[in-house]
């Protein structure tokens, strides 16, 4: 009878919850929100009182066990950021381990990354909170997001282990979380604006500006705009053997139609509710490129160009009621225009335009069922409609439906997470039959602490997933393949963490933590580029099947009494074979462009306001084909990269003086092949604070 009881009383608490989320307004609250008035009030620190729009968020995340996470992240922050020698996402997420990149060169080349071999497809990339989309090839541009107003990056293996998130979030193999700022208006002022202008190699100029505005206690906004130009031309090295080891070419040119002219432009507005908060997010992203173009047969020009427009809109709700239960409600609107030229002679001219939309809904619910024992139930609607000027045209829409349901608990020594994702996707096409699929896919997280203090814990995870093959392997005119199934992943961790602080000493904070994981896909789909980068050749490898290890250390310090120092480092092995048919002449062989090593590390100096900070990158032997022979064999490659900064404060602002070189050797290397990156080049950065 007793826990009869304690179910009504559950019930009535979440649906008294879920009215108030639904009503609370100024001057309406609910019962259950009274024991948290008190907790909102801000501390007082030695620079004062803090400002209540960044202590309610702290509350929001940090009071309840349901909202921590199970397995710990990969994280670089804004300080870290702001010393590396990079300007977009794509170039920060290097450091991360298990992270693949494919760079096909210069400021303006498409980059993308993919996690542990999986493919960037597994990866789901999330900007505030919400996830970015391209249902036309599944291909988010990361050199397209600029670290100007980026506040963290985060890396989440398997996916971000808390269960108060959007049922999309449940279905990633990985997760990248880009997190932009938040107005901070603790120092007392209700304006903050900074201005910064780069020189580099390639004849680039890049101006940004931010502007943050207090508008209220419970209010601010921020604007972030930026402007890139850049010629795209560096000097490189072009040399190739023949089968029989003879000298096919050895030459240095300069790459060409690598310009870009890009323009963004990001509006916010932060608002604070009791007990919560909401955010209002406008987009825009207009660029137009050249597409160098593989060089094949000596030949240095080509003659593709893409412009893309990209915009979108975005809401964020966020409130808890009480200590029981917390709600988030999202929605977006986005629309990508893409325009994709190709007047090589000496190729099949064309001149194709691509009308991309998107629009999503998200609702998350958590209750705490118990102290430490928590539950949450997740909802997705997405749309996805892809038009083009292309004869015969598919023209595909995809309606999806995602439900997740999960159950965090943090007891003692013990922290654990378990969730099953539902999934439900129809595709409808002007030509042909409509195509529908259903998939179950669940995952379990588990953490544990031998000792109370929780300086070591021991991590494992098992995860099932699937990606669905975009609207261009399935449906594009020239390379669509309708027959191609879903992939399906299956992955396995087991891992540590120690992180330690010390109070005394030169060293005041190390962490070390280490994964082996092993991960088998089936119906793995591949893309190449052939010949014109914006087009692919879809492959279905069939079943891959995918061991390594990843580690990652880190320490803080002090070399002497004003010089401090961090250290950063990683390390990747990964074996990733092509297991479909024993028949196959490339059965067992190391898949495409995955080097069994990889690594990269970083160290930093600060003395006073000055600050130093070197980085160096290092990717192993590998192939550029499926076949594991001499002549798809890829040399490895490293480079370094020093920056060099100096800040000081004038009367009223804050200046910033930063020297960059970047591949310091001058090493020769291909990512991709016979898509060279640049050798040596030079970058100047100015900021100033007000």
């Amino acid at each position: 009878m007793n826990s009869r009881k304690t179910t009504i009383v559950a019930v009535l608490l979440l649906w008294q919850a879920m009215w108030c989320s639904l009503l609370a307004a100024p001057g309406l609250a609910c019962a259950a929100a009274a024991p948290q008035q008190e907790r909102q009030q801000p501390p007082v620190t030695k620079k004062g009182r803090l400002d209540s729009l960044q202590h309610v968020s702290e509350v929001v995340v940090l009071s309840k066990p349901a909202l921590r996470e199970v397995v710990p992240s990969q994280k670089l922050n804004g300080e870290q950021l702001q010393r590396l020698s990079a300007h977009s996402v794509a170039d920060a997420l290097r450091y991360f381990s298990g992270i693949q990149l494919k760079d096909y060169g210069g400021v303006g080349g498409i980059k993308t990354v993919n996690i542990r071999s999986m493919g960037t497809h597994h990866l789901g990339i999330s900007y505030d909170g919400i996830q970015l989309g391209n249902a036309q090839n599944g291909q988010i541009d990361l050199g397209q997001f600029s670290l100007d107003n980026v506040e963290e990056i985060s890396l989440y293996n398997g996916q971000k282990s808390t269960i108060f998130q959007p049922a999309s979030d449940f279905g990633n193999a990985g997760a990248v979380y880009i997190r932009t700022r938040t107005p901070d208006f603790s120092d007392g002022t209700t304006r903050h604006l900074k201005l910064k202008a780069k020189v580099a190699s390639s004849d680039m100029l890049r101006l940004s500006a931010l502007w943050e505005q207090k508008l209220s206690p419970r209010l601010s906004t921020s604007m972030n705009a930026e402007f890139l130009t850049a010629s795209g031309k560096y000097k490189f090295r072009y040399r190739r053997k023949n089968q029989d080891g003879s000298v096919a070419y050895d030459t240095t040119a300069t790459r060409q139609n690598g310009d870009i002219h890009a323009e963004r432009l990001e509006l916010n507005l932060h608002g604070l509710i009791d007990q919560g908060g909401w955010q209002l997010k406008g987009y825009v992203y207009n660029s137009e490129r050249g597409i160098p173009g593989a060089i094949v047969n000596n030949v240095w020009r080509r003659g593709e160009r893409q412009g893309d427009l990209n915009t979108f809109l975005q809401a964020h709700f966020y409130k808890s009621i009480g200590d029981l239960f917390s709600t988030r409600w999202q929605a977006k609107y986005a629309y990508y225009n893409t325009h994709y030229v190709n007047r090589d002679t000496t190729q099949h001219q064309v001149d194709n335009r691509y009308h991309q939309r998107e629009f999503y809904l998200s609702t998350a619910n958590v209750l705490e069922l118990l102290p430490g024992w928590s539950a949450s139930l997740s909802y997705d609607l997405k749309w996805n409609s892809l038009n083009a000027n292309l004869y015969n045209f598919a023209d595909p829409t995809r309606w999806s439906h995602l439900a997740s349901l999960a159950t965090a608990v943090d007891y003692l020594h013990l922290k654990a997470q378990a969730s099953v994702l539902a999934t439900f996707i129809t595709d409808r096409v002007e030509r042909g039959p409509d195509a529908s699929l259903q998939k179950l896919t669940p995952a379990v997280f588990v953490n544990i602490y031998p000792w109370r203090a929780r300086f070591f814990s021991i991590r494992a995870y098992a995860k099932k997933s699937f990606r669905m093959p975009t609207f261009n392997d399935l449906y594009y005119t020239d390379m669509g393949n309708a027959s191609l199934t879903p992939e399906s992943a299956i992955q396995y961790d087991l891992g540590f963490v120690l992180s330690k602080h010390f109070e005394r000493g030169y060293v005041s904070h190390v962490q070390l933590q280490a994964d082996a994981y092993y991960n088998t896909i089936h119906d793995k789909i591949v893309a190449y580029p052939k010949g014109q980068q914006f087009r692919w050749t879809m492959l279905n490898l069939g079943r891959v099947h995918i061991k390594g290890i990843d580690v990652e250390a880190e320490a803080s310090g002090r070399v002497s009494h004003d010089i401090t120092a961090t250290f950063r480092a990683q390390y990747t092995y990964q074996d990733a074979r092509d297991v479909t048919k024993p028949t196959d002449s490339f059965y067992n062989d190391q898949i495409p462009y995955i080097p069994w090593h990889s690594g990269s590390a970083i160290l930093g100096l600060e003395w006073k306001g000055l600050n130093v900070n070197y980085s160096f990158i290092y990717a192993g032997e590998r192939y550029n084909q499926q076949e594991n022979i001499k002549y798809n064999y890829m040399q490895p490659w490293y480079t370094s990269d020093l920056s060099v900064a100096y800040q000081w404060s004038g009367k009223h602002a804050r200046y910033r003086l930063q020297l960059e070189v970047n591949n310091l050797l001058s090493q020769d290397y291909d990512v991709i092949l016979n898509y060279p990156m640049p050798k040596r080049n030079y970058g100047l950065l100015f900021d100033i604070t007000l």
